[in-house]
C-alpha cells in the first residue's frame, strides 16, 4: 500500500514557520490517555488547521475500536471513525509553529502508518519530531511526576539535557516511529511521564500538565498547562480522601512518597556534580 493512497492532503492557508511535529497515540504508550489528553488540551486552546488526514480504514479492526454514531445539529446521524488528523497550530508571537497528531495507535500496517508520519513531517518542513507518552509507574499521586526525555541526537541531548534511550522490550507504533526517524537521521525526541499505577484508569490531569510543561520547555511555545491547576487540585483531593480511608493504601502511598523524594534528591545532587 502506498502512502499517497491513505494520506490525504487538505492544504494550509500559509506555510508554517520552523515547525516541530508532536505525536501522541492512544494505546501501548499512553497509559490512561494522559499523552493524548495533553495534546487535546493544546489543540483546544489554539486554532487548529487540518493539513492532512490519514485514512482509518486500512489500519484498524473496527470490532476492537468501534466507530461512534451521533446526531449532528440537524438531527442527522453521523459516524465518527477513529481519526489521525495532521493539524497545524500557529503561534505568530513566537518563533515556530507546531504540527500535532493526536490519534489512535493502528492495529495493522504499522510500516505504512509510520511512512505516512514521515511523509507529513517532510512535506510540512518540520525540524524535529517529539513523541509524548505515559506509562504506569510506582509513584505517588501526591507528587508532581517527572518527565523523562531521551534522544539519539547529540545536539538535542546537549541543548535540552536529554539522555540516550535505553529501553528494551515490547514496543508500540511510537517505538517503531522513533526507530524509523533515527534510521532516516531526522531529529527525534521522546518524552514520557509516569502515572500512579494504583489509580487504575482514572484521569490524570497532573501527569498531562507535566507533559505540557515539558513540551513548553522543548518547543518554546505556550501550552497553557497552568489552566489545569484547578482540575489537579480536585483530582488530588479526591484521591487523598479515598486513600485516607484505607490504612494499607495510606501506608503504601507514604512509602512511595519516601522513595520518590529520595530519588528526586539524588537526581538533584547528581546534577549539581
Amino acid at each position: 500500500m502506498e502512502v499517497n493512497e491513505v494520506l490525504k492532503w487538505d492544504g494550509l492557508a500559509a506555510p508554517l514557520r520552523r515547525p516541530v511535529m508532536v505525536v501522541a497515540l492512544t494505546g501501548w504508550f499512553d497509559a490512561a490517555g494522559v499523552a493524548t489528553s495533553a495534546l487535546e488540551h493544546l489543540i483546544e486552546h489554539n486554532a487548529p488547521e487540518i493539513a492532512a488526514v490519514i485514512d482509518a480504514d486500512p489500519f484498524y479492526d473496527f470490532t476492537q475500536i468501534r466507530p461512534e454514531v451521533r446526531l449532528d445539529d440537524n438531527d442527522e446521524r453521523v459516524i465518527d471513525w477513529p481519526s489521525n488528523n495532521v493539524m497545524a497550530l500557529r503561534f505568530p508571537e513566537f518563533s515556530r509553529d507546531i504540527v500535532v497528531i493526536s490519534g489512535v495507535e493502528p492495529h495493522t500496517r504499522w510500516h505504512t502508518f509510520v511512512r505516512c508520519i514521515v511523509a507529513a513531517y517532510t512535506r510540512l518542513g518540520c525540524e524535529a519530531i517529539v513523541t509524548v507518552g505515559a506509562s504506569a509507574d510506582a509513584i505517588p499521586h501526591t507528587r508532581t511526576p517527572s518527565v523523562v526525555g531521551s534522544t539519539v541526537d547529540p545536539q538535542l541531548a546537549r541543548s535540552l539535557g536529554l539522555s540516550r534511550p535505553s529501553y528494551q522490550g515490547m514496543t508500540g507504533v511510537i517505538g517503531v516511529m522513533q526507530t524509523e526517524f533515527e534510521r532516516e537521521e531526522l531529529p527525534a525526541i521522546s518524552l514520557r511521564v509516569g502515572v500512579p499505577h494504583y489509580l487504575g484508569n482514572a484521569q490524570h490531569p497532573q501527569a498531562s500538565a507535566a507533559l505540557l510543561r515539558q513540551l513548553e520547555h522543548v518547543l518554546g511555545v505556550p501550552t497553557r498547562h497552568s489552566e489545569l491547576d484547578e482540575d489537579i487540585e480536585r483530582w488530588r483531593s479526591l484521591h487523598d480522601d479515598a486513600v485516607s480511608e484505607d490504612d494499607r493504601a495510606l501506608n503504601y502511598v507514604k512509602m512511595l512518597e519516601l522513595q520518590f523524594d529520595r530519588h528526586t534528591e539524588a537526581t538533584m545532587t547528581s546534577g549539581d556534580d
